[in-house]
Formats: C-alpha cells, structure tokens, sequence
C-alpha cells in the first residue's frame, strides 16, 4: 500500500524551539518518499516555507501552510482555502479590544493573521464570538493564528485528497499539537511524539515515548511493517 504521511513541522520534526529540523526525522521522512510513500507537510508556517523544506529535503513537491489555508504546489501556483481580508478585519478588531494584540514577524502569510502569545487566547476568542466575526482563533503552541472559519489542517487535508485522490485509509498522520488534531481526524493512523499535549495524545493511535524528532523516528520505525 501506499501511503501519504502528513507531518506537522514544528514541534514534531524540529529539535528545539527555533525551528532547527531533526536531520535523523528528515533522513527517515526521506526514506519513506523514496521507497514511494508521499510525504506532505502539513503546518502552521507558511506553505512556502513548508515546500522550500520538501524541495530541499528531497520529501516531496507539495505542502500545505497556515493551518489548512494555502496549499502550495509549485514556486508561484497556490491554492487558498482561506480569506485573509476577514483575519486582517478581526486583528483590527482584537486591538481595539484587547491590549498588546502584536502580528508575529513571520513569512508573508496569503489566508492568515498570525499573532504573539501575548494575551489570554480565551479572552480574544470571546472578543471575536462577540463580534460575530467570521474568523477562528488557535493556539499553535508555536503562536495564535487568525483563519477564516471551517479552515484548520483537517480542511487542508481534505483538499488534498480530492486534488491527489487520496482516501482518509491511506493517510498516516504526526503530530503535536491542538491544531493537529483536524488533521488526525482525517487520517487512517494518527501519531503524536511524546512532548504532545494530552488532549493530542488522547486523540492519536500512536504515542511515541521519544520527543519531537526522535519520536518521528521512532513511529516510522513502528509503522515500518505496515510501510513495506
């Protein structure tokens, strides 16, 4: 069988926390490519960031970004689920409610607003109900993000198994974090690393009892049999 293993970047094939990728989690994300398995990365970053990462980590020639919202398949041709004008509207709106409302200097986003844990998340998901605003507020772990409503890694997963005719059976799932949990909602097998949250691990098939990169490692060492 082949199988489609989406990944989560940060926090799941990084080594700390500033975004340094585990080479041995690469190596073996590689491996899985190689012997014909797709691999796509599925984050909180940008699409663009994310398909650099494939590109020049030999894993693949897609990504999906900012939470399910943008897909990217090659340099310049992207495909946006998600309404950046609406998240640009409820940032505005979050300032004029909430003190130290800050936008995270990160990669040009295309469907997202992304912000710096500065504040109560409760507070600001309260403030954008109140409003009646059609947008989502997350927490990344990584930092809070602004998407249109009904866009989260499960939306973006699903786009890609209508483009690539892709069926939930076939699709391995790894993860960390709360806004993984769409995505394993879609998949055949979820897996979360050892420094998951428990409300993630509750939601996973598998957890690895290695951290972030080690624990990518070890699940694919797990899956093994089945990947054959």
């Amino acid at each position: 069988m082949t199988w489609v293993l989406t990944v989560d970047i940060d926090g799941t094939i990084t080594e700390n926390g500033n975004g340094i990728i585990h080479l041995g989690a690469l190596s073996s994300l590689r491996s899985a490519a190689a012997s014909g398995h797709r691999v796509i990365y599925v984050t909180g970053r940008s699409s663009i960031e994310a398909y650099i990462l494939s590109i020049f980590g030999g894993t693949g020639d897609v990504a999906v970004g900012e939470n399910g919202g943008c897909i990217t398949h090659e340099a310049s041709s992207h495909t946006m689920l998600g309404d950046i004008t609406k998240c640009q509207q409820a940032l505005k709106v979050l300032q004029s409610h909430i003190p130290n409302v800050q936008q995270k200097p990160v990669f040009p986003r295309m469907t997202e607003v992304v912000l710096n844990r500065t504040f109560d998340i409760k507070e600001g998901q309260d403030v954008i109900r109140d409003a009646n605003l059609d947008v989502e507020l997350s927490d990344s772990g990584y930092a809070y993000h602004i998407n249109s409503t009904g866009i989260d890694k499960g939306r973006g997963v699903r786009e890609i198994m209508s483009l690539y005719d892709i069926s939930s059976e076939n699709i391995i799932a790894i993860g960390d974090s709360i806004t993984d949990i769409p995505m394993f909602k879609e998949a055949g097998i979820s897996v979360t690393v050892s420094n998951a949250v428990p409300d993630v691990k509750e939601c996973a098939d598998i957890v690895t009892s290695s951290p972030k990169g080690d624990g990518v490692v070890e699940a694919l060492q797990i899956l093994a049999p089945r990947m054959v």
